[in-house]
């Protein structure tokens, strides 16, 4: 289980290093680019792969049209790069150099709230751009990747001994 917890701390590590290179201008997209932004594909590295692996799932799931596309794809950008900074606060508040007590569990509390807040203003920007069922398909796209992912890793590390 430890294992399995290092790993998925590794595989977001690299997602969130990876997210740094969106602080650019958003690009804009042709019909052939419509799978995933074009920067996530110059990308190289593990963060690179599982991001665009990520993106080519969930536009596969939403079958966005091209203005649809150009739209959302530097919108989820953003709301990842959101989330992403949350999420490593949250981890350097359990990190073992972190204290431990109630400052901690409140830090706890305060970075959920954050992530749920993040997901409510974006749903909000989403749906000016989608239909209310497409944005709830890419919720749950997002999570049954990320089951996805978490299962591979937990495969991968059975077949490893781990």
């Amino acid at each position: 289980m430890v294992n399995l917890v290092r790993h998925i701390f590794t595989v977001l590590f690299f997602v969130a290093a990876g997210y740094n290179a969106f602080a650019q201008a958003p690009t804009q997209l042709v019909p052939s680019q419509r799978t995933a932004p074009a920067n996530a594909r110059l990308k190289k590295g593990t963060g690179a792969k599982l991001e665009a692996a990520r993106n080519n799932y969930i536009s596969r799931q939403l079958d966005l049209s091209d203005e649809q596309g150009t739209k959302f794809w530097p919108l989820y950008r953003h709301y990842q790069q959101e989330l992403t900074a949350v999420r490593i606060l949250k981890r350097l508040n359990n990190s073992k150099a972190a204290s431990n007590g109630t400052e901690q569990i409140d830090r706890e509390i305060y970075y959920e709230s954050q992530l749920v807040a993040i997901r409510k203003r974006y749903r909000d920007a989403f749906a000016k751009i989608l239909q209310p069922e497409k944005v709830s398909m890419l919720y749950k796209s997002e999570q049954e990747f990320n089951d996805e992912l978490i299962k591979r890793l937990s495969e991968s590390g059975e077949r490893a001994g781990n």
